[in-house]
This record gives structure tokens, C-alpha cells and sequence, in this order.
């Protein structure tokens, strides 16, 4: 696990320096404390922070072949490296490490620029290819590991975070507005836009090749669904047996190992499958909150309990949001998901006791676990009602109700599912996943941004992936709705916010649901296996039922949240009357600062709860700040 970076001049007499190298390295100690390294030869340059997880003697990078011809750098875990490794050793490769980042290496001489397609892990990997001046990357098949590159055809600048390309400082800063539009609506950046106009994202599942002054980006895998015809038991067999291979496989450690634990379905089951494999207690640790309806310790205290892990919790203050500006500093581009909080202190307070652990993130995206499914489900009986009564009465109805201070509760819920019902049909459960609609946007925009935005298609992606669902063979409604967050939601929030927060503690997260075997099973499941009625994970749950104490098998969906529309309206109001000062947004010239003081207003008076609104906003003012107003 490290953090990895890369420059490459086209003209091969403009040499890189080392101190640029450093400089980008700089940036990203947090992702490798452990070691740095470096190789630079005439125009191109590769280099590495180092967390030290495999092969701690021998594993330091740049790797070279035998020759010294091809160098890599990567970034993450292969975990079928032994069989890759004694394969081509049969071949007649010839390693000098016990790491798993040298088979890459030598697939790459065997396989060629596809190889990734031989791997099963988590990695973003740079390769440059002396001999036939190739330099190629690789990004996972899923996305677990970020990859960013700048291209301006004189140079390719890539690395781990957007940061550490921005060292050098004559790439430009400038906004995309169509990433800060999405950003604003969904509260992430979908690949391959970043916020930066021309620092752009690898996609999960390809890999990019530059040869003869020409940069491509190529898929080297996709779901082709072919829907299973076994039965529930035999799925649920092999439910059980490719996640239990999948925890075996990602337990590779040299270095100590544990869990995170929500209480949850999907970290209660591995952390049993994880129990099932280790032959000393597994350490699990929790997040926990004063509000009683935010604080689900009562749930993994039962599964720690069962399985007498080495338990360890924590009590989430208010005040924990005053970390805004350093972590905001991790992500590099806005991310509007609250729960970086709780995500990164568990894994501080995991780092003081091991340096990898197993995280639950992808079973909702596999097995439907979102309340959003249910309520496009719910939608569908819905349709029978005249337009007028159901988006007009009903939506000014529900507007009238005052919020709970509740995390969910019966008000809040009715009152965001008649949000979603007011957005576009063809969006399915997406329009639950919409924080700023487009009614709401033409108030919060000042013209000049409305203007440049009058072309920009805000659901265009979304929807592209529904129809892409259909070209892989997915026909269910639910399978192609997963099909969807597995591309967009998963890669572009979830796993940003698992990699950025845990790697800020320097701590490694991995993720046994998204073994991309594991993906594909999954992904031939029958929706009605998934979703039951409004029983969520169905077979998931089914398959593994005899592992988990009742009270988390028939618990709901909860997900890993923070009060913060009860923080805006008490400990952080002073934070957000300062960044979102009406003087401020008007300067600024982007928003209307008349609407941000009526989202203010109506939350703190309590009439209507704008945190995802106000939260979003604050955390762009923020990273302005850092990255713009500074430099």
C-alpha cells in the first residue's frame, strides 16, 4: 500500500528531476510513512510513499525487470500474487522479491498491456516500458484504488491525489462546472471528471496506454451478466464459499490486522468469516454518538460479544467536524458524504493497534441494501395516482411537516421520499440519491453560471449507465439499478471516502465484498432473491444466517451517518454563518447568496432540514479556500 506518482516529458531530451518527484511524494507521506523511493532516467520519472504490508525486507519500489528495462510503481494488495507468481516462474521469469507488486511486473512482459485482467486485488499501478517507450497504468476493476493523471500533450503528470500533481504549479486550476454541478446534485465527482477542468480520473476497470505521443484509455473488464438458473441454496452455497475465499485471501498480511465493525450486516458477516479463519481473537472497532437514534453500538457489541473479538469503541463529539479543513486536505475535491467523519476517526483509533482492516463497504450495492431500492419499489404504486395530485397536494403536504431531530423516523422519511417522487421517473431509485434539484439550482446559480451550464445534461451519466446495464445483459430492474451505483455511487463516494480517511491514518482498508469474482456472482443473483417484499440483502442474509445473532439479522437499514443536521443548528452554526456569509457568496459570484441565507434560515429555524445542502456548500467553500484562494 502506498501512494504513487509519475512525470513523463514526450520530448526525450527534457530530463525529470528527482526533486520534482519529492515534492509530489511530499504530499502524500500520510499514504506511505514508511519509505520513499525514486527512479528517473532521461524524460520519465516513477516514485513511491511506501506503507509497508508485504515482503517488508525486499518489497521497496520502483521494481524493475531483469534487465532493468520496465520499472513499476503500485499502489495496493494483489492477493492471487503466489499463483501469479509461480505461474510465471514456469514461464521462466526470474524474481528478485517476495512482493506482490513484482508479478505485475513480469505479467505485463507475458500478458501485455491488458494484465490486469490477470490480477485480483486492489491496486492503480503505473509501468513504463523503456524498450518499446510505453508508459501504462491500471486502475482496479471496481475502483478501490484512486489513479489521477493530467495530459496536455507535452506531458502526463499522474499520482495517487490530486494534490500531489498540483505541485507542479503550472497546471492549471481551473473549476469544471460540469463536475461542480454533479458535485452539487450528488455530492461526489462521477469519473472520469474531477473537480479540476483538466485533471481527469482513471476509470475503474481500464487502463491507459501512451505511445507515440497518443493517450488512450481502454476497458479491460465489464460485467457480462448472465443470469444464474441455480436455485436460492445452491446461491446461497456459493455466496458463502467465494466471500469466505475472498476474507481468506485479503487476511495476507505481514503486519497486524483487525475489522471495522458497524453492527451492520455486512461487517457483522466478515467479521465472523474472519473469526472462522484466525487463530487469535479478531480486534473490531466501532463508532458510536451521544444522539440515541444515531448510536448503533448496542449492535456490534452483540456480534463482538458472539465471537469474542478484542473490542474497542469510540463516542463521536461535535466538535470532531473542526478536522473539516485536514481532511478536506485528503480528498483534495469536495465530497459532500458526512460520514467522513466516523470513518476516519475509527480508523485513527483502529492505527494504534494494526495497519490493515477488513471493511464491509459493497454489500448494499451488491445485495440492494438501500432504503432507495424500496422506494423506487414503492414508487411503482404510485404511478396510478393523477400527476397533479401526487407532485402538487402531496409534496405541499409533506412540506408543511416539520423535520425529526430523529437519524430517520416516519416524518423524515415520507417527507425525502415525496422529494424523490417530484424527480424524473427514469432515474429510478437515483432520484433519492439527489441533494440539489434542478428547480432548486436555478435559485442557488447566479445567471452567468446557469448560462454556462444551459447545455450540461446534470442526469445524462446516470442514465447512461442504465442503458449500459442493458448492453452487459441486465434486464431486472433492481440488478440494473445496482448495476448503476456500482459504477457511479460505490467508486466515486464510498470507496473515496474509505480510501481517503483510512490512508489519512496511514492505515489500509480492505474490501472482501468487491473481490471482483464476488462482484460477478453477485451480479447474476435474480433481483427477487435481493429484495423481498422490503426485506432487504435477502439471500445475503439467508446464506449466512447461522453466523449472526438475531438482532442484526432482522435489523434495518441504518448506514453510517453523523447528526449533523442537529450540529448545523447548535455546536457548528458558527462555522456555517462564516463560510457561507452572504458577503462571501456574493464576492464569490458563483451562488445567490439571497437563497443560501433562506437554506440557512429554514434549517436553523427548524422548518426544514437543508444539511445536505448547506453541508455541501460549506464543504466547497472550504476546499476553495485550500485550493484556490491559497495558490
Amino acid at each position: 500500500m502506498c501512494g504513487i506518482c509519475s512525470i513523463l516529458h514526450l520530448e526525450r531530451q527534457q530530463p525529470v528531476h528527482p526533486e520534482d518527484l519529492k515534492k509530489m511524494c511530499a504530499t502524500m507521506i500520510h499514504r506511505g510513512p514508511d519509505e520513499e523511493g525514486i527512479h528517473c532516467r532521461e524524460n520519465i520519472g516513477l516514485a513511491m510513499r511506501r506503507l509497508s504490508i508485504i515482503d517488508l525486507e525486499t518489497g521497496s519500489q520502483p521494481i524493475s525487470n531483469e534487465d532493468g528495462t520496465i520499472w513499476i510503481v503500485c499502489n495496493g494488495e494483489i492477493y492471487n500474487h503466489r499463483e501469479l507468481r509461480e505461474t510465471l516462474e514456469k514461464k521462466g521469469h526470474v524474481f528478485k522479491t517476495r512482493s506482490d507488486v513484482e508479478p505485475i511486473l513480469h505479467a505485463y512482459e507475458e500478458y501485455g498491456e491488458a494484465c490486469a485482467r490477470k490480477l485480483n486485488g486492489m491496486f492503480a499501478y503505473a509501468i513504463w516500458d523503456q524498450n518499446k517507450n510505453i508508459f501504462l497504468a491500471a486502475r482496479d476493476h471496481v475502483g478501490i484504488k484512486p489513479f489521477y493523471y493530467y495530459f496536455d500533450k507535452q506531458r502526463l503528470v499522474c499520482a495517487s491525489g490530486i494534490k500531489a500533481i498540483l505541485q507542479n504549479r503550472d497546471i492549471p486550476r481551473n473549476i469544471d462546472l460540469r463536475a461542480l454541478d454533479h458535485y452539487l446534485t450528488f455530492e461526489y465527482t462521477p469519473s472520469p471528471l474531477t473537480i479540476f477542468e483538466k485533471i481527469k480520473k482513471l476509470p475503474p476497470g481500464h487502463y491507459l496506454t501512451l505511445r507515440q505521443g497518443q493517450l488512450h484509455v481502454n476497458k479491460y473488464w465489464a460485467i457480462e451478466n448472465s443470469p444464474s438458473q441455480l436455485g436460492p441454496a445452491d446461491l446461497m452455497d456459493q455466496i458463502r464459499t467465494l466471500l469466505g475465499d475472498s476474507v481468506k485471501r485479503q487476511l495476507m498480511s505481514d503486519v497486524p490486522l483487525g475489522a471495522f465493525l458497524s453492527g451492520g450486516i455486512d461487517s457483522s458477516i466478515l467479521v465472523a468469516l474472519m473469526a472462522r479463519e484466525m487463530d487469535q481473537p479478531v480486534k473490531t472497532f466501532s463508532i458510536g454518538f451521544k444522539e440515541s437514534t444515531y448510536n448503533e453500538l448496542a449492535y456490534s457489541r452483540a456480534v463482538a460479544k458472539k465471537y469474542g473479538t478484542d473490542h474497542h469503541e469510540f463516542i463521536i463529539e461535535p466538535d470532531a467536524v473542526n478536522l473539516t479543513e485536514e481532511l478536506l486536505g485528503y480528498l483534495d475535491e469536495p465530497l459532500g458524504d458526512f460520514s467522513i467523519f466516523p470513518t476516519y476517526l475509527v480508523s485513527k483509533m483502529a492505527r494504534q493497534h494494526f495497519t490493515v482492516a477488513l471493511s464491509g463497504d459493497g454489500g448494499d450495492e451488491l445485495f440492494g441494501g438501500y432504503d432507495t431500492y424500496i422506494a423506487d419499489k414503492a414508487a411503482r404504486y404510485c404511478r396510478f395516482l393523477p400527476e397533479k395530485i401526487h407532485q402538487a397536494t402531496i409534496a405541499r403536504l409533506f412540506n408543511m411537516l416539520r423535520p425529526s431531530a430523529k437519524k430517520k423516523g416516519v416524518i423524515n422519511r415520507a417527507k425525502r421520499f415525496v422529494e424523490g417522487m417530484a424527480l424524473p421517473a427514469d432515474l429510478r431509485h437515483a432520484r433519492w440519491m439527489v441533494f440539489l434539484s434542478s428547480a432548486e439550482k436555478r435559485q442557488l446559480y447566479q445567471s452567468e453560471l446557469s448560462r454556462k451550464l444551459a447545455t450540461h445534461s446534470e442526469y445524462e451519466y446516470i442514465l447512461r449507465y442504465f442503458t449500459e446495464a442493458e448492453t452487459c445483459g441486465i434486464h431486472e430492474d433492481l440488478n440494473k439499478q445496482l448495476y448503476v451505483d456500482l459504477k457511479t455511487y460505490l467508486p466515486d463516494n464510498i470507496l473515496v471516502k474509505v480510501d481517503r480517511m483510512s490512508m489519512a491514518t496511514s492505515l489500509e482498508a480492505r474490501v472482501p465484498y468487491l473481490d471482483y469474482r464476488f462482484v460477478e456472482l453477485a451480479t447474476s443473483i435474480p433481483g427477487n432473491m435481493k429484495l423481498k417484499g422490503t426485506q432487504t440483502k435477502w439471500i445475503l442474509k439467508q446464506a449466512m444466517a447461522d453466523l449472526l445473532p438475531d438482532e442484526i439479522l432482522n435489523r434495518g437499514k441504518e448506514g453510517f451517518s453523523i447528526p449533523i443536521k442537529n450540529w448545523l443548528q447548535n455546536e457548528l452554526k458558527p462555522m456555517m454563518m462564516d463560510v457561507l456569509s452572504p458577503d462571501r457568496i456574493k464576492r464569490e459570484g458563483l451562488f445567490n447568496e439571497s437563497y443560501v441565507e433562506l437554506l440557512k434560515k429554514e434549517h436553523l429555524d427548524g422548518s426544514q432540514n437543508h444539511s445536505h445542502r448547506l453541508w455541501a456548500l460549506m464543504v466547497f467553500e472550504i476546499w476553495m479556500d485550500k485550493y484556490l484562494k491559497e495558490n
